[in-house]
């Protein structure tokens, strides 16, 4: 029996504490930050210099460690990159593989498949929050092991998979910024083409281009409305029915949906839960209130759940206009003054709707949409895109792991990782 312990040279444990953060310096990874095959190190805390070298007295993480989480959800686990030096948070397991017995990407990519994914959540203690014990961790029996430069094909193969994940995910975030900065450009800051030529005239909020008004979000659009305030049973076969869970900060992810039966689903779409194309979709349970704020480009095949709005824009307003304007900090600052309850928050949307808002002229607006609006397609596509890598990425995965698939006289390797 080969374990995990015996092909590592450090199965270290966090400290149980909670780290002090600071506004800059070393990344802590907490639970939230440790993906399925990846490190969120870009949105992770930070930990100031003392902090780091109290919290790294056992071990340093280095290039080429694995950051496993014990705990929320139980078995992610992620790869430290090249040039970051981070801090491990509570409930986190840093491993170091022996580099003369196991190559860490491919380790990484080993816990990450089903088989031994599986195994760690099927261990797991605990009724209200499962975790895993340290001596699961190092007691867990792998699989028979391929030579080494095997390990590493087979890692190069499945890296080249999250490298293109990873290149989209760039792109999308400079999309994304792209086009908010052009709406502030526009309709913050009014220097929009043609600026130039049109003064400013007082408004109730503020000075706004001449030709502008100031409505309400009830007055630009046509209906505001909810999903469905009751839960159809959930089916093994079935329509999809998305809730706030559902939803990523541009699309409606169906791979995650529950299903429910076509009757359901039917008389529910005869009820208007389902988001048509120019609709915009918002998160609007209290704890997620505008996390999720998107236009959609298409006609949904899901059904909607309370926990999401729909707004539906009239033609006084562009969807691209109105979700980047309920995107943006300042009206996001005010509209979370509509979150009410306290055991569970919720938008209440006869408030909602009472929310003003600055709006450009219908020409402006269309020239915006043209350009905006394409960057925002784009960065559609690239996510509809990476769903589908991540999909053949993880097809191949248990045969590439497996051995099923053979790589050995593949003319492929991955990087030694620095010791």
């Amino acid at each position: 029996m080969t374990t995990l312990s015996s092909l590592c040279d450090l199965i270290v444990d966090c400290e149980h504490r909670t780290a002090p953060t600071a506004a800059s310096g070393y990344p802590l990874i907490r639970t939230p930050d440790v993906g399925v095959g990846r490190l969120h190190v870009e949105t992770a805390q930070r930990v100031d210099e003392a902090t780091y070298r109290a919290w790294t007295k056992r071990a340093e993480p280095q290039e080429g460690d694995l950051i496993l989480a014990r705990e929320a959800p139980v078995g992610n686990v992620g790869i430290v990159p090249p040039g970051v030096h981070p801090v491990l948070g509570q409930r986190t397991v840093l491993i170091r593989p022996r580099p003369d017995a196991l190559d860490p990407y491919y380790l990484n990519y080993l816990l990450s498949g089903p088989k031994l994914r599986g195994w760690m959540e099927s261990v797991s203690s605990g009724v209200t929050l499962p975790h895993l014990n340290m001596a699961d961790i190092r007691s867990m029996e792998l699989p028979l092991l391929p030579p080494l430069p095997t390990q590493r094909k087979v890692a190069a193969i499945l890296s080249a998979y999250d490298a293109l994940i990873e290149n989209n995910n760039r792109r999308i975030k400079l999309l994304e910024e792209m086009a908010q900065r052009m709406y502030r450009e526009w309709f913050v800051d009014f220097r929009y083409p043609g600026h130039e030529n049109v003064p400013l005239v007082d408004s109730e909020l503020g000075a706004i281009p001449r030709g502008w008004t100031v409505s309400t979000l009830g007055n630009v659009c046509a209906r505001i409305t909810d999903g469905a305030h009751h839960s159809p049973a959930t089916t093994e076969t079935g329509m999809p029915m998305a809730s706030v869970k559902d939803m990523t900060p541009r699309s409606l992810e169906l791979s995650t949906c529950r299903l429910i039966s076509a009757e359901d689903y039917e008389a529910l779409v005869r009820q208007d839960c389902r988001p048509r194309s120019g609709d915009v979709l918002v998160s609007k349970d209290g704890a997620n209130f505008l996390k999720h704020v998107f236009p959609m480009f298409e006609d949904s095949v899901a059904v909607l759940l309370s926990s999401i709005a729909v707004l539906r824009p009239s033609n006084a307003i562009s969807p691209v206009v109105l979700a980047l304007t309920l995107r943006d900090p300042e009206n996001k600052a005010q509209l979370k003054g509509f979150v009410s309850g306290v055991a569970i928050p919720r938008v209440v949307l006869k408030d909602f709707k009472l929310h003003r808002l600055v709006l450009p002229m219908r020409d402006t607006q269309e020239r915006f949409e043209e350009s905006s609006g394409a960057v925002m397609r784009q960065a559609v596509t690239l996510e509809y895109l990476n769903r589908r890598l991540r999909a053949a990425r993880d097809l191949v995965l248990p045969h590439l792991i497996s051995g099923e698939i053979d790589v050995t006289y593949l003319d492929i390797a991955m990087p030694d990782v620095a010791a």
